[in-house]
């Protein structure tokens, strides 16, 4: 029985979101798009359309498991807090869903997609392509960047 895995790639002006489905080593891509949202909205209204908006893909593509990337940021703590904030709100709805999320780290994500931790987007966007067999990469790099981390799930699965 496939095992249906959402990625999500948190972000206060776009989170992006990917919906596969992986079963005997083999994936399949089912959707992708991108939460947005406005710099004019009012904070907390930029939270809950993410929140309301995670909800609605999660009604439609109805996923087993969860993959987030876990936030990394060296220099810039006033743009890191509204991710994490955004980070949270997503990883709430998914729990809430009752799904098991698994994290993993950029670099975790970016290897098992492209076979080095270093890719940049347009690797990765490309490998993402590729690897689910599809017409063009991904559009915006943020779904991209979601799909890439459920596949990061899915390939942790044949480890398991």
């Amino acid at each position: 029985m496939p095992l249906r895995i959402i990625g999500v790639d948190p972000g206060l002006a776009s989170s992006g979101w990917g919906v596969l489905e992986y079963a005997g080593q083999r994936t399949r891509y089912l959707a992708h798009g991108c939460i947005e949202t406005l710099a004019s909205q009012n904070h907390a209204e930029r939270l809950l359309v993410i929140y309301n908006e995670i909800h609605a893909a999660l009604d439609v593509w109805r996923p087993d498991e969860a993959a987030v990337e876990v936030l990394f940021f060296a220099r810039n703590a006033t743009s890191a807090i509204p991710v994490a904030e955004s980070r949270g709100v997503l990883c709430m709805a998914l729990a809430q869903a009752g799904l098991p999320v698994r994290e993993f780290t950029p670099n975790e994500i970016k290897k098992a997609v492209s076979g080095v931790s270093t890719a940049d987007k347009r690797q990765v966007q490309e490998m993402v392509r590729m690897i689910l067999g599809l017409d063009e990469a991904p559009r915006p790099d943020h779904a991209a960047d979601a799909l890439a981390a459920a596949i990061c799930a899915a390939n942790s699965r044949i480890m398991l």
